[in-house]
């Protein structure tokens, strides 16, 4: 009897938004990117364009990054109920992004080196069949990206002026996707403008470009990620409303507030409140309930006994 009463006030901690959809997607877009690899990179080293192997390589790199993604997928899923995670596996997807962020940014420098190797020792092209593997793929790049696009959820239509949250995990894959499209089309113009005017040394330096791409994306998802990791992904303004709305009710006062994500478009939230009047926890937790991020709350209440322990607002004046 004591084991049902408890129950009912416990809950889950599934605060990754999946639900099958990225997971799908991550598995055939991982299919389509290492068939095209292993075509461009074969076609590369045939025909001598260092545009396309480099393109070729990059699809390596995304089938890493999109096979730590659908790992991190199947991680959160597995142990999703696992107690171990103190606030769940909603941040594993982050993990899995701030680590193919790293593999990205190694293989750029990989591709760069290459690249300027290739300028000072020019090897011949063979363009018209470098270019029709470059041409399949970016239809395969868009194709892919098409593929990975996330849906935005709307469970909460009621709710105006907010921001729908989307699939980290998925939508890093997606960016990486758009990057290695920029990279197959640029491949392509290095390989007309070398076949119309003779300028080898144009496919080299699309593949130095190539390399600033992927660094450039590889940087961004490592600030992303690590901002989320690290606890700092928190607008203070949303702090700041939460404080507002608990101290609007009544004589509280909030003395200590903690709030981190713990999943995409979810946070967690504590809250220490000093009040004359004190309520059940559950009527704080109702006061932020309208608050869609807000997905777990914990709230103590002090009973304030005199008025040293409330102190009023700063005025401006």
């Amino acid at each position: 009897m004591h084991r049902y009463t408890l129950n009912r006030w416990q809950h889950d901690h599934r605060f990754h938004l999946d639900h099958g959809h990225g997971e799908r997607s991550t598995h055939r877009v991982i299919v389509l990117t290492l068939t095209m690899m292993v075509i461009e990179i074969a076609a590369g080293t045939v025909f001598g364009s260092m545009a396309l192997l480099a393109d070729g390589w990059h699809m390596g790199t995304h089938a890493v990054a999109l096979g730590i993604t659908a790992l991190a997928y199947y991680f959160a899923r597995r142990h999703a109920d696992n107690p171990r995670f103190t606030f769940g596996t909603g941040k594993v997807a982050e993990l899995g992004g701030f680590a193919s962020a790293v593999v990205l940014a190694v293989v750029a420098i990989i591709m760069a080196a290459e690249s300027l190797q290739r300028l000072i020792a020019p090897q011949p092209i063979r363009f018209n069949e470098a270019i029709a593997v470059a041409v399949v793929g970016l239809i395969v790049n868009v194709i892919s990206a098409f593929m990975l696009q996330d849906r935005p959820s709307h469970d909460h239509p009621h709710e105006q002026g907010r921001r729908h949250h989307h699939d980290h995990n998925l939508k890093a894959a997606y960016l990486h996707v758009l990057a290695d499209a920029l990279t197959s089309l640029l491949a392509i113009v290095a390989l007309l403008t070398g076949k119309a005017f003779g300028w080898v040394w144009m496919d080299p330096c699309m593949g130095i470009v190539g390399a600033i791409i992927i660094t450039k994306w590889a940087y961004g998802l490592l600030i992303d990620t690590g901002r989320i990791l690290l606890d700092r992904d928190v607008d203070p303004r949303l702090v700041s409303e939460i404080v507002q709305r608990i101290e609007t009710e009544s004589d509280n006062r909030v003395a200590d507030i903690h709030v981190w994500r713990v999943g995409a478009g979810s946070l967690s939230v504590i809250l220490s409140i000093v009040t004359h009047h004190p309520q059940p926890p559950e009527h704080y937790k109702q006061l932020i309930g309208d608050f869609d991020e807000v997905a777990h709350v914990t709230v103590e209440v002090n009973r304030c006994d005199d008025e040293s322990c409330l102190q009023p607002p700063v005025s401006d004046g």
